[in-house]
């Protein structure tokens, strides 16, 4: 049995240093401390020590992942792979990982859903792409596949190219096609597509082109135009 000499706070972050027959022990969270009844006077044994030691690990291991997680949403193998190379355990990983997972603050479901919605409004690239995206943050094919179904490839295609199409006014059609149709095609989108894609767009700045030329009235130059005569 060893005795709680001193729990003296450290100099921030809510943790104590705990020192047992006058010596430097471990370092707790208040939190921790506070829920064992810590006091000093009080008798600890070799189990006790060693149980307060693994909840300690615990509630440094959830705080790690809350933290990342406050950024944004993240998948289970985010999560993982940022707790394991911060030194925790391959068993303390997972214990953490069901924890959040069990709290609803882990959710692949959520994750691939959160991805897909951000990428089509910020950053818009094809389903394919964006499979490959999910894959990578290690969300399965069947949740990945789910997050992607709602996904209107030719509307975000068209959103995709509209700002890039602004700045190529100038261009005529050739050079317009292979700029907008590599743009698009980089972003995972089909040869097919991209060309739907490309036409669709001219035809919208030859159609605002045309307005342009409206004489103020509102009338175009079929204003000198007769309707052809009767048979």
């Amino acid at each position: 049995m060893k005795t709680i000499t001193g729990l003296v706070p450290q100099k921030r972050g809510g943790r104590l240093n705990v020192y047992l027959d006058g010596r430097f022990a471990f370092g707790l969270s208040a939190e921790v401390a506070l829920s064992a009844g810590l006091t000093e006077g009080r008798r600890l044994n070799d189990s006790e020590v060693d149980a307060l030691v693994r909840q300690e690990e615990r509630l440094s291991a959830v705080n790690a992942a809350l933290r990342f997680l406050a950024y944004r949403p993240r998948s289970q193998d985010e999560v993982r792979l940022r707790l394991r190379r911060k030194g925790f355990s391959p068993a303390l990983v997972v214990a953490t990982l069901e924890q959040l997972v069990e709290r609803g603050l882990l959710d692949d479901s959520a994750f691939a859903r959160f991805w897909v919605e951000n990428r089509t409004t910020f950053r818009p690239r094809s389903a394919r792409l964006l499979s490959m995206e999910l894959r990578r943050k290690g969300v399965p094919v069947e949740t990945a596949h789910e997050a992607l179904l709602e996904l209107n490839e030719e509307d975000d295609a068209y959103r995709a190219a509209r700002k890039k199409a602004e700045s190529a006014q100038s261009e005529d059609y050739r050079v317009f096609r292979e700029r907008i149709g590599s743009y698009l095609r980089r972003r995972g989108y089909s040869y097919d597509l991209a060309a739907r894609t490309v036409d669709r767009l001219w035809q919208v700045r030859r159609a605002a082109e045309g307005e342009a030329a409206l004489t103020p009235c509102g009338t175009a130059d079929t204003i000198t135009r007769s309707p052809p005569n009767p048979i």
